[in-house]
């Protein structure tokens, strides 16, 4: 045996090379490196234990080296020390190809050992070395070479292959790009057999790129390959990942037109992905062709099967299945038992889990842990918790410890059903008993929490888990952030989300969804595009939902086109519209009443293979019912199901509307009977269709259809459900119709209470017809027994005080109390203040005295009718006795309060009195309003004071309070009265500029101002002003401009004012005469000032002595 030494020095050697060996020594004939020198072999030399190759640099020094190679020379070949004779380890290749100085020389080393397997094992390391070094030099046609040798001696191709060979044919993109790569691949020599197809599939749907895995596949089976059955179920499994159904049993049949026979695991996929989209009919036939073809289904494939029937609602086909197993040559094992028990379980059916319980037993698997944890969560579905809890005695009588989950799973039953503290004490034991809350457990209680609107405590469980040392993980800070969203806790939530950053956490889609709802439900919805760009700027891709929601939010904010453009960017953010997008725009697009596009986008919906809901149809109904296509509405229902969708029972409601709206009421009759045949209508049905019933005439029938629905239905109604039913019969038929219908309910014993009377006694009396609420009350008491609530007796009282029959109020409150139905505050407060503006004191003190024996307690109304009563009988010093009485103790006033005792005092004269208790307002919490300064503003402005009442005005508007249209007409009429009619003018001009529209009073203060300031003209501009915006001018108005323009000589135009006022159907009254008789006076025409005098006598109008003193002598 012979040493081959390679020596670093230049002593030892110029340069080195493969060249002939000696004969006992197996090395090929290969290109030297540097030059045509062969290599030195000695007998008994040793090489030191590290190694170069290079030139000398002439002074000891080595350049660019490699290392040193030992290797034994025999007439069995090359190997190193310790290694199996006959072998070269690939470690050692592959260090001696990294440390090549040129690719020739790595190419030719590499080469050497390509035909020797048996002397070398090249490996897929060694292979994309040698790949990467040819890449780097662009020898495209020596990896080529490498390629094919690794296809031949079967060197796993990996994904550093590939990506190798993409980058040197300038292929960007990764792996991704393979369908594109193959072609360029071909051109440039590189041909890829069988098993390299079916490794590349398999790294792209390792990668998740399932459409290039099948493009691939594609390219694959039309070069004639045939893939493996691994190669098709991998891909079975990606697609039925993606609910692809369709491709999956697509591939199911080209396999087998290839020659290949499915096997258990090839039929159990298809079952699987046939199950997870809901096709159990189509896993059935999977199942029964696997008997069939003699490939019996094993234990996997039925719970496979099981596992898809539970998720489809099906258990009792589920439970068949089971049986039957057990019956064929297949046994249930346990994990066949735990899918069972688990879906059972969570469907709380407690008496399937005990049967399969005592199957499994049976079967001679004894329950454990995870088993035990199932059985108390189909207790806790269930809402037997106290059986759960019995569950964890019998596991620890069986010395089965609890863990996380069951402790976990028993909190979340107990929340459920709202046992709180139950599940804190569990909580707060778990640690006593060794097992230590997760992340988890305390999401529990802040999603029960956040589900409560109880954000508070929430946030504080959020809190106390980050200072129990638990870091909250993505799901709790989602869950904090959905409870703060729901009631728009956006401070608190920034500082949740910001917080994430500090901890090391990205926000998610889900994350930055909860954030938007925050700044949505504040009304910000830029703050929430904001985030979108944020989102997009951090790496986070939105999603879906994200754009959703904004859409939504936008379309709520009247923003439709900004809407519309977000759903355009859906497109480059390669998002694809879900039946949710499609619905919000329908939905924005019907509010809009805009019915050819809601057509239009929802036939580009189906075009676009997005299929519809039932939401879906809803929406588009609702839009056509409201603009009276109901025929298209109805045709549209019919074809629901071509599309899988079947109508509900909102479907139907809609179209009873459309029907019921285009008074097609026996059309909505036909309707509401098809609806029976297979749903139940609800409260909306009936209180759609028997108003437009009733309006029909057909009582009988409307009566006969509520009676069904109360008594044979057995649906509970409440008070609200009559409420509801009677007000839209009320809006419909009208109240001669709606009281028949009443009756007939009550008569019939349908409805026994005054629900049905209480929207006709409330309607009637705001239409100041309470006379006639009154003969309703009388006939419902006395004929037909009906006991009315004090609901209903407030509402009549209050109507007959509002037309002031006030014996007939104190008639039915005298009946209230007689009939045994206690009035309460609001009825006494109603009574009390209509004594007070009588200024009846005694009966008002009497009246307090009998609420307060009958146990009514006063409120702060009660208190403020009483300090206003006495405003009003000029009682003002008890009133403000009682005022400072009342604070004393526990009464919160309000501006009602304040408003009558700051008046009062203004008009005695008070004013500093007035002005210390406006400026103590705020000591006793509260804060004055718009009404407060208008009294104050027009106590200035009676006494002159305008300076104050503009400072005042002023102030209101600087404290962020809006001054309302009486604001500015007590201003305007303050200037006016002390001639500043530029400054009136000035706040007149305001009043428009700030989107309220002035009213008659207003503008007649203006007009008389200005007037009285001899601006005649102005004046007229202001009176056509007001006339083209609709308003119709008053007597006040041509008083005051017959007036001013008989002053200022205008007699001509002052005489076609008082034409005026007669075509208008006004009746003149003395001053309408006295102006216009002074007019004439002023003017030198005593003739056509006593023709106006006759003129006033004709008509019935007395003179007064004004009217004599404008006369001419």
């Amino acid at each position: 045996m012979a040493v081959l030494t390679v020596c670093p020095f230049a002593s030892c050697c110029v340069s080195i090379g493969f060249g002939p060996a000696a004969p006992d020594c197996g090395l090929l004939p290969a290109r030297s490196i540097y030059g045509s020198a062969e290599a030195s072999v000695s007998g008994d030399l040793r090489a030191p234990k590290r190694w170069s190759i290079g030139k000398s640099n002439g002074n000891g020094k080595k350049r660019g080296g490699f290392g040193l190679v030992v290797v034994n020379c025999s007439k069995d070949g090359i190997f190193a020390k310790g290694q199996r004779r006959g072998s070269l380890c690939p470690e050692e290749v592959l260090d001696v190809l990294k440390m090549s100085s040129s690719p020739e020389q790595a190419f030719a080393y590499f080469n050497s050992f390509a035909d020797l397997p048996q002397r070398v094992v090249h490996t897929t390391e060694t292979s994309n070395c040698m790949l990467e070094i040819l890449r780097v030099h662009r020898k495209v046609e020596d990896m080529v070479f490498v390629f094919d040798m690794m296809q031949k001696r079967i060197i796993n191709r990996n994904l550093s292959t590939y990506l190798t060979i993409f980058k040197s044919l300038y292929i960007r993109g990764g792996i991704r790009q393979a369908p594109y790569a193959l072609e360029k691949m071909r051109k440039a020599g590189f041909v890829l057999n069988a098993y390299s197809y079916n490794g590349l599939i398999h790294l792209l749907l390792q990668s998740g790129f399932c459409n290039e895995a099948l493009e691939v596949y594609r390219r694959m089976v039309s070069e004639g390959l045939k893939p493996s059955m691994k190669t098709y179920s991998a891909i079975m499994v990606a697609l039925g990942k993606r609910r692809n159904t369709e491709m999956v049993m697509s591939l199911l049949k080209e396999m087998e037109n290839l020659g290949l026979k499915p096997n258990i695991y090839t039929f159990t996929i298809c079952i699987r992905v046939l199950g997870r989209a809901g096709k159990i009919d189509e896993a059935h036939e999977i199942l029964k062709r696997m008997d069939s073809e003699g490939c019996g289904p094993d234990v996997v494939t039925y719970t496979v099967l099981i596992d898809a029937l539970c998720n489809a609602g099906k258990l009792s086909d589920a439970k068949e299945l089971f049986f039957k197993m057990k019956n064929s040559s297949q046994k249930p094992d346990r994990v066949a038992y735990i899918t069972l028990l688990d879906k059972f379980s969570d469907r709380g059916d407690v008496e399937s889990v005990r049967q399969f319980w005592n199957e499994m037993e049976n079967d001679g698997y004894d329950p454990d842990v995870v088993i035990y944890t199932i059985l108390v969560n189909a207790f806790c579905k269930a809402g037997n918790v106290d059986e759960a809890f019995a569950t964890l005695d019998v596991m620890k009588k069986k010395r089965i410890l609890p863990n996380l989950h069951t402790y976990n799973t028993l909190i979340c039953g107990l929340l459920s059903v709202n046992r709180l503290n139950d599940a804190l004490g569990i909580f707060g034991s778990m640690e006593s008993l060794g097992v230590k809350p997760t992340a988890y457990t305390y999401i529990l209680f802040i999603d029960y929490y956040g589900k409560k609107g109880d954000c508070k405590s929430a946030l504080e469980t959020f809190n106390n888990m980050k200072e129990r040392g638990i870091i909250p993980n993505l799901v709790a800070v989602n869950v904090s952030l959905y409870s703060l969203a729901e009631v728009g806790k956006i401070g608190e939530a920034k500082e949740i989300f910001y917080g994430l950053r500090n901890s090391g956490l990205a926000p998610d889609s889900i994350t930055y969804n909860m954030m938007m709802k925050c700044y949505i439900k504040v009304g910000q919805v830029d703050e929430a595009i904001k985030l979108l760009s944020e989102m997009i700027e951090s790496g986070c891709e939105p999603d879906v939902v994200n754009i959703n929601c904004l859409i939504d939010a936008l379309f709520k904010d009247s923003r439709r086109d900004e809407a519309w453009k977000m759903f355009h960017r859906m497109t480059i953010m390669r998002l694809v519209p879900t039946t949710v997008t499609y619905n919000t725009l329908l939905s924005g697009l019907g509010k809009d009443g805009q019915v050819q596009k809601v057509l239009e986008l929802f036939e580009s919906m189906t075009r676009k293979g997005c299929s519809p809901n039932t939401i879906t149809f809803n929406t588009v109904f609702d839009c056509l019912c409201k603009n009276d296509e109901v025929d298209l509405a109805i045709t549209m229902m019919y074809n629901m199901a071509e599309l899988g969708c079947c109508p509900d029972a909102l479907t139907y409601n809609t179209i009873i509307f459309g029907l019921i709206k285009i008074n097609s009421a026996h059309r909505a009759f036909w309707f509401f009977f098809q609806m029976k045949k297979s749903l139940y209508p609800d409260h909306v049905t009936i209180c759609t269709l028997l108003p437009g019933i009733v309006k029909d005439g057909r009582v009988e029938d409307a009566v006969k259809i509520a009676d069904n629905f109360v008594n044979r239905d057995r649906v509970c109604v409440d008070g609200a459900f009559w409420q509801d039913l009677m007000s839209g019969v009320l809006s419909a038929a009208g109240i001669s119709k709606a009281v028949v219908f009443a009756e007939e309910l009550v008569c019939n014993r349908i409805c026994q209470d005054d629900s049905v009377l209480i929207p006709l006694v409330r309607m009637l009396c705001k239409h100041k017809k309470a006379l006639n609420a009154y003969a309703i009350f009388e006939k419902f008491t006395k004929d037909l027994g009906v006991i009315f609530t004090v609901e209903t007796y407030n509402s009549l009282i209050n109507g007959l005080i509002d037309i002031h029959q006030m014996e007939k109020a104190w008639y039915v409150f005298n009946d209230m109390k007689t009939a045994g139905c206690a009035p309460d505050i609001f009825t006494y407060n109603l009574l009390l203040n209509t004594l007070g503006k009588s200024r009846k004191l005694k009966e008002l003190f009497l009246l307090y005295e009998e609420m307060h024996r009958k146990g009514c307690k006063p409120n702060t109304v009660t208190h403020n009718i009483f300090i206003s009563s006495l405003v009003k009988s000029n009682d003002l010093d008890k009133a403000v006795d009682l005022y400072y009485h009342l604070v004393s103790g526990d009464f919160r006033p309000t501006p009602c309060t304040y408003g009558p005792l700051i008046d009062g005092l203004f008009k005695s004269g008070r004013l500093e009195e007035a002005k210390k208790i406006f400026e103590e307002m705020g000591d006793y919490g509260c804060r004055p309003n718009c009404a407060i300064y208008n009294i104050l503003i027009n106590g200035y402005g009676k006494m002159g004071d305008v300076e104050n009442a503009s400072l005042l005005f002023r102030r209101m508007v600087k404290e962020g309070i809006r001054p309302d249209l009486r604001s500015y007409t007590i201003i305007v009429d303050c200037f006016c009265m002390v001639g500043r009619v530029d400054d009136a003018l000035h706040y007149f001009n305001e009043l428009k500029l700030t989107g309220l529209d002035p009213d008659l009073i207003a503008y007649n203060l203006i007009i008389d101002g200005l007037g009285r300031s001899h601006r005649i003209n102005e004046a007229l501009y202001f009176f056509e002003e007001m006339q083209n915006k609709g308003l119709c001018p008053d007597l006040y108005t041509y008083n005051s401009l017959i007036l001013n323009l008989g002053i200022a000589g205008m007699v001509e135009q002052a005489g076609k004012m008082y034409d005026e006022i007669r075509l208008n159907g006004l009746k003149p009254n003395v001053f309408t005469y006295n102006a216009l008789i002074r007019g004439y006076s002023l003017s030198g025409k005593p003739d056509s000032a006593y023709a106006v005098y006759k003129r006033m006598r004709v008509s019935g109008c007395s003179p007064n002595q004004g009217t004599f003193a404008q006369l001419p002598n």
